[in-house]
């Protein structure tokens, strides 16, 4: 297998791009994917400041890694979630990246926030984990950036991400989610600008990547994250990939190209009004999510603090 470019001997081969490449022609390949999906939905300016929510894993490390080469002021926040021994692995792992690459780093504690860990609601609270902790963090995440000063954050979501988001919402006709499915979600009621730079580079591409680059990951998975639905459409997309490369890229282009926007007119934007306690947008009225959480959590005495 030889490098489309050089003719030298290819690392990978990309079926979707009619392509392969050697280690230098990827680098180069990959960064240019990135800078793309930056321009093509108008994430941010070249002089922008960014903030990256690391976790920890390959694709955030990855884009954290990707917007310091292209030469964008970046820097990451990782957030403790008292997921032992994971959360502790994790940021050690971000803290040696930071270090290696002389980037700023900023961390917190959940429990700074909530007062306990995502472990701890995951025993105490009838909700399903992924949904809570997926929430607290972007609660924390809002909080955190206008705190240090910081417009947009940047997050890891890769092709394969979306494709499979994209694919249960669309299964399921979830108009909500479908409406707020896009790269770039403006800076509005309150909220963060929130960008994806790496919506068109696949799993594949960001593991070569963090590979090539020599970014030690976390690699291990959440232990809550076991069953979740989104594996399953990932498994699905990735089977008819095989038989059909580009199926992915396709799906998920398409969508925001022709649909993403009907979803964004036909539904009627929710109300948002500040949180009685903390002031952050809700739509609910009174108490936002993240602070009727924290009641239950405070006001269950079987949690130890």
């Amino acid at each position: 297998m030889k490098c489309t470019v050089c003719g030298q001997e290819a690392i990978i081969k990309l079926p979707s791009h009619h392509s392969a490449f050697c280690e230098k022609h990827f680098k180069k390949f990959f960064l240019r994917r990135v800078d793309k999906a930056i321009r093509r939905y108008r994430m941010f300016h070249r002089n922008a400041r960014l903030l990256v929510a690391v976790s920890g894993g390959k694709d955030s490390m990855v884009l954290w890694s990707s917007l310091l080469a292209l030469g964008y002021d970046a820097e990451g926040i990782f957030i403790e979630l008292g997921i032992e021994p994971n959360s502790k692995s994790a940021m050690a792992k971000v803290e040696k990246f930071a270090a290696s690459r002389n980037a700023t780093l900023h961390i917190v504690d959940i429990r700074d926030y909530l007062g306990a860990t995502i472990a701890d609601v995951s025993r105490k609270i009838n909700k399903t984990t992924c949904s809570v902790c997926g929430m607290v963090k972007r609660y924390i995440l809002d909080r955190e950036a206008k705190k240090l000063g910081f417009s947009i954050i940047a997050t890891g979501h890769n092709l394969d991400d979306e494709a499979a988001t994209l694919l249960g919402n669309t299964l399921h006709w979830q108009e909500g989610y479908l409406s707020r499915q896009f790269p770039t979600l403006e800076e509005e009621f309150g909220f963060v600008r929130k960008v994806k730079p790496l919506i068109l580079c696949a799993e594949k591409e960001t593991l070569t990547y963090a590979i090539i680059e020599g970014i030690d990951y976390d690699s291990e998975r959440c232990p809550f994250s076991r069953g979740a639905t989104s594996q399953f459409y990932k498994h699905t997309l990735n089977l008819i990939e095989h038989e059909m490369p580009g199926t992915k890229s396709y799906f998920i282009g398409e969508f925001f190209k022709r649909i993403s926007g009907h979803f964004h007119k036909s539904s009627e934007p929710s109300k948002l009004v500040p949180c009685e306690i903390c002031g952050y947008p809700t739509s609910a009225g009174g108490k936002c999510a993240f602070c009727r959480l924290k009641e239950r959590i405070t006001t269950n005495l079987d949690i130890v603090k």
